[in-house]
């Protein structure tokens, strides 16, 4: 099963059952507004505060997920998930809704690969039959939390990144019809020595390309071999350092073969700045949409890195700089699985 370092090879091909997508208002006026479960109309979701709102999204996208699956919830027998406000209390509350066993993550952004390969893992080794993990962000709560509330109006440079409103879920199963999970490869923290939290992309591609270049050795594969490798929200600043990195490296990844989740969910015209962020980008974007993709034939198998930035307002304010992170896990559906 482990092969090389830090590679996973899930001979048992966990199976992606069903997902659950859940967006708030910008996100319905986005490019993928098509692939999204449930949209809400305001950031508010009904509640007093928008740590609350959070929480609701996880659970509105998990019991999607149980409802798409045609199962119970008392029949998941594990959830693994995180999100980005401190001790991930939204993901931790809505998993008193939720009932099932929890293993609460943070990995930042990189959360919702880490709780995939998690996951694989367990399905994979029989530890599970039924499991559900996946992220979560919610603009107005992470921004107050690691930036200014919006009320205050701060300006952002030009390297920022929109946060999403957003929840993503997988419920994984080890038997079913569905995109299979083959691979994983868990990342190294990597630390360039930036300290600007308004570039994350610029700090986190680095971790990106390890990763990428790790999986692709280890696993002993072209790139050629995965119809599309995604980051999850590098934005256009990490995406373009991302390709420069790859030429550096000798690592032949064609410029169309890589796109970043942050790049994909917006529109022209939507004021992102650098793009989109946040530990709901990679889950929507890729539980939503690329799944869909997968499943209308257009993906054989695509390689998926989330991309984390693990900093907190605590070690910014003691001046600290950003260690980054980016964990691999490689789906495939339709065709010879490897």
């Amino acid at each position: 099963m482990l092969k090389g370092h830090r590679t996973w090879i899930f001979d048992q091909k966990p199976v992606i059952i069903s997902t659950g997508t859940v967006g708030g208002p910008f996100e319905a006026e986005g490019l993928l507004d098509d692939d999204f479960d449930l949209f809400h109309s305001d950031l508010w979701l009904e509640q007093d505060s928008y740590e609350k709102a959070h929480k609701v999204l996880l659970e509105e996208a998990c019991q999607k997920a149980i409802e798409k699956a045609n199962l119970q919830k008392e029949q998941i027998q594990f959830f693994l998930g995180g999100d980005l406000i401190n001790q991930i209390t939204p993901t931790s509350f809505a998993c008193r809704t939720l009932g099932a066993p929890y293993i609460g993550l943070f990995g930042a952004c990189s959360t919702s690969m880490e709780g995939l390969a998690l996951g694989a893992y367990l399905v994979n080794t029989k530890g599970a039959n039924y499991l559900l993990t996946g992220a979560s962000s919610h603009n107005t709560a992470v921004e107050k939390q690691f930036r200014y509330p919006t009320e205050y109006g701060g300006q952002k440079p030009p390297t920022a990144q929109w946060t999403v409103t957003g929840a993503g879920v997988a419920l994984l199963s080890d038997s079913g019809e569905g995109p299979c999970v083959t691979s994983a490869t868990i990342g190294r923290v990597i630390d360039m020595g930036m300290t600007d939290p308004f570039n994350m992309g610029g700090a986190m591609a680095p971790a990106a390309v390890d990763t990428i270049e790790a999986h692709l050795t280890e696993r002993n594969l072209d790139p050629s071999y995965y119809d599309l490798i995604v980051t999850g929200d590098l934005g256009q600043i990490g995406r373009d350092i991302s390709l420069d990195l790859f030429k550096k490296h000798g690592i032949p990844i064609r410029e169309e073969q890589y796109q970043d989740c942050g790049l994909m969910i917006y529109r022209e015209g939507q004021p992102v700045l650098a793009g989109a962020s946040g530990a709901g980008c990679s889950a929507t974007v890729v539980y939503g949409h690329l799944l869909n993709r997968m499943k209308k034939g257009e993906f054989t198998r695509i390689l998926v890195v989330a991309t984390g930035a693990l900093l907190s307002p605590l070690s910014y304010q003691q001046k600290e700089t950003i260690p980054c992170i980016a964990h691999a896990v490689s789906i495939e559906f339709g065709g010879e699985l490897r």
